[in-house]
């Protein structure tokens, strides 16, 4: 095989999945205009995990479109305090964008998704299990559009939180 036709296997590069904020309104109108259903969740995301993988696959049947909303390091910082996040945003928002499940993924700076979710405007807002029970950010927003909120089934023994535990154990850095 040829070093041409070998790249031209290789899938898109990912870093075009990463959409700056400025184009949010603009490609997300399209999409509605087009009649896509949009999906939206969001989270740090700060080690990829499986139970990031299936909770991803999973919202993305929910619609057309799955849109992963990626704190950026000084609001992870705020929410999850010093040490983190262990990967940059960048980087999150690369690793993200690899998965064939998502469609796109925009870096937020506030602490929740409210202003993002906003100017999304999905038909479906998920978040993990773990949520059941608590206020879900933009939950009300979306319903008063017509669209739904989801809460889907949590891997137990799956969060970056308990990865890291096991990892400071491992390191004796407990």
């Amino acid at each position: 095989m040829r070093a041409g036709q070998e790249r031209s296997r290789l899938p898109a590069d990912p870093a075009k999945k990463i959409i700056p904020a400025g184009k949010v309104v603009s490609l997300f109108s399209r999409l509605h205009r087009e009649g896509k259903r949009i999906v939206f969740t969001n989270g740090c995301f700060d080690i990829l995990h499986a139970g990031h993988a299936r909770y991803l696959r999973q919202a993305a049947v929910l619609g057309d479109v799955l849109v992963v909303g990626v704190n950026t390091d000084a609001s992870v910082r705020r929410l999850k305090g010093e040490g983190r996040p262990v990967q940059g945003e960048a980087d999150r928002a690369y690793v993200l964008a690899s998965l064939s499940c998502v469609s796109y993924v925009v870096i937020f700076r506030e602490d929740t998704p409210a202003v993002l979710i906003g100017r999304v405007v999905p038909d479906v807002l998920v978040k993990g299990g773990d949520w059941k029970g608590k206020e879900i950010v933009g939950a009300d927003f979306v319903r008063s559009r017509g669209g739904s909120v989801r809460t889907l089934r949590y891997v137990p023994g799956r969060s970056t939180t308990s990865i890291l535990r096991r990892a400071s154990v491992v390191s004796g850095k407990r």
